[in-house]
């Protein structure tokens, strides 16, 4: 299963978004949940089979924990279809902004006439 068809399912996304919290058992996890703990169980083998998450064995219990590595395709596509910023970030404008705004009121209250003075 690829990270886009393990991402699909809102149970999935859910129990990604509590690993980012930390280790969790699947007992923990499905208190969490309104379904059974074989079905957190089947969604977890689905994640760890797409490399989103992996499972360390302690002592009896088995730790879910977010595989960071998993995420690259995910990061990877984010980036290629985000919006091109662009190359001077707006608030570095507003210095700019300020600046023609004072130099318009200064001229208008000493009477200078801004649109004769552009076309000269």
């Amino acid at each position: 299963m690829d990270v886009f068809e393990a991402l699909a399912d809102p149970v999935r996304r859910d129990l990604l978004a509590r690993l980012t919290g930390g280790a969790a058992r699947v007992v923990d996890l499905a208190a969490e949940h309104p379904i059974s703990r074989p079905a957190i169980s089947k969604h977890l083998r689905l994640l760890t089979e797409a490399g989103l998450v992996r499972a360390e064995n302690h002592g009896r219990e088995r730790h879910y924990t977010i595989e960071p590595a998993g995420l690259v395709p995910l990061l990877d596509y984010l980036d290629r279809v985000r919006p091109a910023r662009p190359p001077i970030p707006e608030h570095a404008l507003d210095g700019l902004d300020l600046e023609v705004r004072r130099t318009t009121r200064e001229r208008r209250a000493t009477g200078v006439d801004i649109d004769k003075e552009d076309t000269a």
